[in-house]
């Protein structure tokens, strides 16, 4: 094995999510997509201001509670009702939402709304984000997005509570775009760099245009860096993507996560009586990883279908929001899940909701094999042992049946054999289900090998792995 590919995984969870660092699936073992599931809507937006195009959803938790924030629009008979506003809601559990009276504009001739933002640019698509930069001044701990389209660019604004909003510059400060959908930006502290991902309209080989994602860093969040497009691996298929949501994933921020809106401009379903115009698309959800943040792993079968559910068949619905929260276990004694929402109801004389999905932590691919039998092997890494004198162990986020397990070794890099007493043969068959699982071997405690090229090798039958780590 070329040493060039040792990679320094430290203490850190590394998650099996792509092929980078898998030197080889043998046997029934494949990578999998596991799909969310769906549970009940948390929020519904049955007010005036709101209406049936709400949308652009932008969820996260800051150091004070879960915010969630999102465009109020209404589109009847072919024209807009009334002119689009930002709005604000708040949970304790990223499960119940409230929208509280914030009485800063008036809607209808009263202030008893929970609108934070009107602006006839920016409130089309407003999407804020907590700033975890270490310096950032505390006035700018909040910090967003918002832009029409390519005529407008995207305005930067910054705020002390979440809630009450001031532009940072009269001049846009990315230009180079389309803007016309949901565009989101982040500060990544292990790039040290401030990212954004935002729409634009690709040219295609064939001459036609396709709604695609560029991508832009700053220092400072006023001057961004020429954009450039996102690629995706050999083979994967040109396909209309009309959001993006990527975000550092939180259990292991060098890694980011992506769920487009996955869009189909001319497929209509008999479920569509919307009346918006006749204008047709279907949407689903999917997902995509990245660890460059420009190169994307792009899964091609639908992360969120559309499901039974007839009103996520019309036009533009299966919006997936910009965040990933953890939220509290749903089951006595088992973990917390990942929640992340998708919109509903889109285009309707009804109300739009925005619907929560539930996602075993890392759970989103892992490596399954049934009980035939298969294995996966790493490329060669480093890891690292914790301070202290604490044995070091492999702990993996692993599922099997009753009658299903894992076996694993310990390879050298240098040779592809198993270090002394890391054999399969040396260690006990792993079964059940957990987050943080330990496999044990008769070698005993790993710390002596910290800092050495080793492989990884499980054998599975009956059982997925999402992720592992040494600790």
């Amino acid at each position: 094995m070329d040493a060039s590919w040792t990679k320094p995984l430290g203490t850190a969870r590394e998650l099996l999510w792509d092929m980078e660092r898998i030197v080889a699936l043998t046997g029934k073992a494949a990578l999998t997509l596991h799909r969310p599931e769906f549970r009940a809507p948390a929020i519904v937006h049955d007010q005036p201001w709101e209406g049936s195009t709400c949308c652009y959803h932008t969820v996260f938790r800051d150091p004070v509670n879960y915010k969630m924030y999102y465009r109020g629009a209404d589109f009847r008979s072919g024209k807009s009702t009334h002119p689009e506003v930002t709005c604000y809601a708040d949970s304790d559990d990223g499960v119940t939402w409230r929208k509280p009276d914030l009485g800063q504009y008036a809607f209808g001739g009263s202030r008893a709304n929970n609108i934070i933002l009107m602006d006839d640019c920016a409130s089309h698509n407003f999407s804020p984000f907590f700033d975890s930069r270490p310096d950032c001044p505390p006035e700018q701990a909040y910090k967003a997005l918002g832009g029409r389209n390519a005529s407008t660019g995207l305005f930067a604004f910054a705020s002390a509570d979440g809630v009450h909003w001031t532009r940072l510059a009269n001049e846009p400060v990315i230009t180079q775009g389309a803007f016309d959908s949901q565009n989101i930006a982040f500060w990544d502290g292990r790039r040290q760099l401030y990212v954004s991902f935002f729409r634009d309209f690709q040219r295609l080989a064939d001459g036609r245009t396709c709604r695609a994602i560029k991508t832009s860093t700053s220092p400072d969040f006023r001057h961004w860096s020429t954009p450039v497009w996102l690629s995706y691996d050999e083979g994967t298929p040109d396909e209309e993507l009309y959001t993006n949501a990527i975000l550092p994933y939180p259990r292991a921020p060098e890694i980011y996560v992506g769920f487009p809106k996955r869009f189909l401009a001319n497929r209509v379903s008999s479920c569509d009586q919307s009346g918006a115009g006749g204008i047709p698309g279907l949407s689903d959800g999917v997902f995509m990883s990245s660890r460059d943040g420009v190169r994307f792993k792009r899964w091609t079968e639908a992360f969120i279908r559309p499901g039974l559910q007839p009103e996520r068949w019309v036009n533009r619905n299966n919006m997936t929001a910009w965040g990933l929260v953890e939220t509290a276990p749903e089951l006595p004694g088992t973990p917390p899940v990942l929640s992340l929402y998708s919109t509903e109801n889109y285009y309707s004389e009804g109300a739009v909701r925005l619907r929560r999905l539930a996602v075993r932590l890392d759970g989103f691919v892992s490596v399954q094999a049934p009980l035939a039998g298969g294995s996966v092997t790493t490329r060669p890494f480093t890891f690292s042992a914790p301070a202290g004198h604490a044995p070091v162990t492999l702990r993996v986020n692993a599922s099997t049946s009753a009658v299903g397990g894992i076996r694993g070794e310990i390879l050298s890099a240098d040779d592809g054999r198993p270090l002394p007493g890391f054999a399969a043969d040396d260690g006990d068959i792993l079964f059940g289900d957990g987050i943080d699982l330990p496999m044990h071997w008769r070698g005993g405690d790993l710390r002596p090998w910290s800092g050495r090229p080793v492989q990884l090798r499980l054998d599975l039958q009956d059982a997925d792995v999402f992720a592992y780590r040494f600790g």
